[in-house]
């Protein structure tokens, strides 16, 4: 298929109000508060993501089974509103859309056999959860093993489509996204920040990277979570914009 463009997008906390780590805080309750710190510094760029990996799989008694991933998504999946209707919407025009997180493959292999979200085309994951068959699905091929892979992994995708980098848009909501603004902001790309954390805000203030659009909630240092303010806003609306801006 000939793509329009692509949209590369962070998932946890961006497209979805739950974390990376949330399906292993639910099966070990007691790990929460050691969970949301390595969350916080790998976020911040305080810590590489393959540090907080190996210091989240230290802390699991044995390997996470697809009965606890389904446990989860059984009483915890969500997505924010409009999500699923702006994959669609785009997909429908031609734009090619890509998650590029580091949250579990794991994770992803279980919504995809669940039909929780519309087939995506292409899925950029951390292989910290896995289960049987993940290497031989080819959505899987592009994995975030450290936070700069997301950049790398755009731009294969970028040269495999043959895709102009001025018709790429990057959506990201933390400092965990900084990399991958950065590497946007250098190749022409439309950064777009999604639930903005002050985390992303700094990383591209220091960076004298500028944000082309916000969506969402845009949170100050330290401010909490307003989960009832994140769900007013309706995603189709920005794949709406997104098409514009394309067209």
């Amino acid at each position: 298929m000939i793509y329009k463009g692509l949209v590369s997008s962070d998932w946890n906390e961006c497209l979805a109000p739950t974390g990376p780590f949330d399906p292993v805080a639910f099966i070990y309750p007691d790990l929460k508060k050691e969970l949301d710190t390595i969350f916080k510094n790998y976020t911040s760029n305080q810590i590489p993501l393959s540090k907080a990996v190996s210091q989240i799989v230290g802390l699991l008694p044995k390997p996470f089974s697809i009965d606890q991933m389904d446990a989860y998504l059984e009483r915890s999946f969500a997505i924010y509103n409009g999500v699923s209707e702006m994959i669609d919407l785009l997909a429908s025009k031609n734009i090619l859309f890509m998650i590029n997180t580091t949250g579990a493959l794991g994770f992803f292999q279980r919504i995809i056999a669940k039909k929780l979200i519309p087939a995506v085309p292409i899925i950029a994951s951390n292989p910290f959860i896995q289960f049987p068959g993940a290497q031989t699905d080819p959505r899987f091929d592009y994995l975030v093993s450290e936070i700069s892979d997301k950049g790398r992994n755009t731009a294969t995708v970028i040269r495999k489509h043959g895709l102009l980098s001025s018709r790429v848009f990057l959506i990201g909501d933390s400092g965990g996204d900084g990399p991958h603004f950065s590497w946007g902001s250098s190749n022409g790309a439309y950064l777009i920040g999604s639930m903005t954390k002050a985390s992303l805000s700094k990383y591209c203030d220091t960076n004298k990277i500028s944000i082309n659009k916000f969506f969402g909630v845009i949170y100050s240092e330290n401010e909490p979570r307003d989960y009832e303010r994140e769900y007013e806003f309706n995603f189709k609306e920005l794949g709406l914009y997104i098409l514009d801006m394309i067209n």
